[in-house]
């Protein structure tokens, strides 16, 4: 497929799944099915034109003056990928498989309008309904923390200890010039191509090998200022696909034992490859059986309760931008339910002088620093600890510097450590 013909299937895909209620990925898969004669180079372009024009959907859409999906890929192009006018209507020559012709309307707009006096959530490429909280949670910062969560996400890979070296593994993977992420010990971060495009890293000898997996650096150091240690007995109460678990294994050296699980069984299913791969031996899956209490052994008996609790996924946008136009105002309300009833659910687990680390992938107030505060006011015999000092014992001085730590917990900010944004609370009981 030629270039023009890549973005008259993107305008096509984004116009069939209109409010975004079908998530991205499905759609993408159901069209590719339909259309056998695009090669994996032609979807692989197709979706990264996609996931940038959504990336960009608010000030796209206002740079056009539509909200139409031909207006925010083509505002897109000049936002996301900085195109000018004239590259953008060389796409655009109406001929065979090419969107039609520029208007007269739509060049102009490429060619001079601007964001000025656009609203902050518009400028922030973030839902209206979000700017009372993006507000309570960034104060002026909040344009700026929307444009970082409306970037480009590289990809993070977290070097297996278990298996090899940092140092190893950057030689191994050379060819695709990785470099060290700047917190993580143990993470590398390989740039995305211009056009957005990762390294297919399923036909990477180091990947099949366990030698390193897929894991945003944030992620890393939520399982680091977890701090766990060889011998522990250590219960991972929502590992879904296993990233922390795995992570976990690495740093505890195959020592003392790890309690995967969670509340939905499919979630868990591609931690039992990825176990195999990694070399993990501490690790046990307590996958759910239907109303049995599969963990009632471990009452009390846990020096450390991870839990990865379920959450609106805001800082995860960089990666899933469809989400962010998905997500409804309610459903902030039922996650903090989810929250509040996973923490009740964990505190059963943690042995006195043990730890409960509260982590989400999401910058909100209300899933973060709210929910420690009702849960420590709900259970006295569990308190915060101080976040700047749990990251310097954890060899995470830089981290300290940059993360924010006012209130309870640390939040890692995209903008700050150019990562994925998550929260993480360590709380001791007494």
């Amino acid at each position: 497929m030629t270039p023009a013909a890549r973005l008259s299937a993107a305008i096509d895909i984004l116009a069939a799944i209109g409010d975004l209620r079908v998530p991205v990925g499905e759609a993408l898969k159901d069209w590719g099915r339909k259309n056998r004669y695009a090669g994996s180079k032609d979807r692989t372009a197709i979706a990264s034109l996609i996931y940038d024009a959504l990336r960009t959907r608010a000030s796209s859409a206002w740079l056009m003056g539509e909200e139409t999906p031909r207006a925010t890929l083509l505002g897109a192009l000049k936002v996301s990928r900085g195109m000018d006018v004239e590259a953008i209507a060389r796409l655009c020559s109406g001929e065979k498989y090419a969107p039609s012709a520029l208007t007269d309307e739509e060049r102009t707009r490429l060619e001079s309008a601007t964001l000025d006096g656009a609203p902050e959530h518009v400028q922030g490429d973030y839902p209206e309904w979000l700017g009372v909280h993006f507000a309570r949670a960034f104060g002026g910062d909040a344009i700026a923390e929307g444009r970082a969560l409306a970037s480009r996400a590289s990809v993070d890979l977290r070097v297996n200890l278990l298996k090899t070296t940092r140092e190893k593994a950057l030689e191994e993977l050379s060819h695709l010039d990785p470099v060290p992420t700047p917190f993580s010990p143990s993470g590398l971060r390989i740039s995305v191509s211009g056009d957005g495009r990762g390294p297919a890293l399923s036909a990477e000898p180091a990947y099949v090998k366990g030698l390193v997996e897929v894991q945003d650096e944030a992620s890393q150091l939520a399982a680091l200022l977890a701090t766990p240690q060889a011998g522990e007995q250590v219960l991972d109460l929502c590992a879904g696909g296993g990233g922390k678990t795995l992570a976990l294994a690495s740093l505890m050296g195959n020592s003392g034992q790890i309690y995967a699980t969670d509340s939905d069984g499919r979630r868990l299913m591609p931690i039992y490859e990825r176990l195999e791969r990694s070399g993990a031996r501490n690790v046990q899956v307590r996958a759910p059986k239907g109303q049995a209490d599969i963990l009632k052994d471990l009452e009390g008996r846990c020096d450390l309760v991870l839990v990865d609790a379920p959450c609106t996924g805001v800082g995860t946008w960089r990666r899933n931008p469809d989400a962010k136009w998905r997500i409804r105002p309610g459903a902030l309300e039922q996650r903090t339910k989810d929250q509040e009833a996973v923490l009740e659910r964990a505190a059963n687990y943690v042995k006195p002088g043990g730890r409960l680390v509260y982590v989400t992938c999401s910058l909100l107030a209300e899933e973060n620093g709210d929910r420690i505060a009702a849960f420590t006011g709900a259970h006295p015999d569990f308190a915060a600890a101080d976040m700047g000092e749990v990251a310097r014992s954890a060899g995470l001085d830089a981290l300290a510097g940059v993360a924010d730590l006012g209130g309870l917990g640390m939040t890692l900010r995209p903008s700050k450590i150019g990562a994925d944004g998550f929260f993480v609370c360590v709380m001791k009981r007494a």
